[in-house]
């Protein structure tokens, strides 16, 4: 499954970067962006995911979120989440960069995360910019308020917004200095992360795709994997061990 040539990289390799997609959360039974549910059936994803939408229904849209935020807490990680958590402890320099707003890596262990859409189960205020942990719609339907009497919204991108960043600045940095950059269960379409693959790629990284299927970077990599990420990179971590690579 693995080359000689990945073990060696990686054997040798101080730095160690990492993007994440959606494909490790699904593996992990969070539910999509456009749920089953039958009420929200009804509302297209860009309906609900804007200050537009927030401006315009905010009782509607703190619902929406409440729905998901509540399928995220009953969700496990995934050995693919838990297998990157364990890689974080064998590089010195490690960073993963996700895609995914559900915490999932971060229930699992990993503490190096950059965040490039948000956190669902974090909260922002929309004038004075405070952060809390998850806050739940208020009983009477009202809107939750900061101290500073500014509305609370979900601290996630929404459509229309652009990535924060401080966080997107990070992630090219970390791309560009690693050795090994791994971009696992994305499709690499939806830029400006389908960049970072490539921008390590350029820097001189061996940068592997780890996915269930080929994507259009494929051909530009240096090593495509077919697979679940949750049973390839547990078996990854592994073979570390065996050839002598520890924290």
């Amino acid at each position: 499954m693995f080359s000689d040539r990945l073990i060696k990289r990686m054997k040798k390799a101080r730095s160690v970067a990492v993007l994440t997609g959606a494909g490790v959360s699904q593996e992990s039974g969070v539910a999509t962006f456009r749920g089953e549910d039958g009420l929200w059936k009804k509302f297209k994803p860009e309906e609900l995911a804007s200050v537009e939408a927030f401006v315009k229904n905010p009782v509607l849209v703190w619902e929406w979120y409440g729905y998901r935020q509540k399928i995220i807490l009953k969700t496990d990680p995934n050995p693919g989440h838990m297998a990157l958590a364990d890689m974080e402890g064998i590089f010195p320099d490690f960073a993963l960069i996700t895609q995914n707003v559900d915490g999932l890596h971060r229930k699992a262990g990993s503490q190096k995360i950059l965040e490039l859409h948000g956190n669902i189960l974090v909260s922002r205020c929309m004038s004075c910019g405070t952060k809390s942990d998850r806050i739940e719609p208020e009983e009477d339907g009202m809107v939750p308020r900061c101290a500073c009497g500014g509305r609370m919204r979900p601290d996630v991108v929404w459509f229309g917004e652009m990535l924060p960043q401080d966080i997107l600045s990070q992630a090219f940095e970390a791309a560009e200095r690693s050795d090994v950059f791994f971009s696992i269960g994305t499709s690499a379409v939806v830029h400006p992360a389908a960049s970072l693959p490539v921008a390590a790629k350029e820097a001189g990284a061996y940068v592997v795709e780890i996915n269930p299927e080929r994507t259009v970077l494929s051909g530009a990599l240096d090593e495509t994997i077919i697979g679940k990420s949750g049973e390839v990179l547990p078996r990854l971590v592994s073979r570390l061990r065996e050839s002598g690579k520890e924290a």
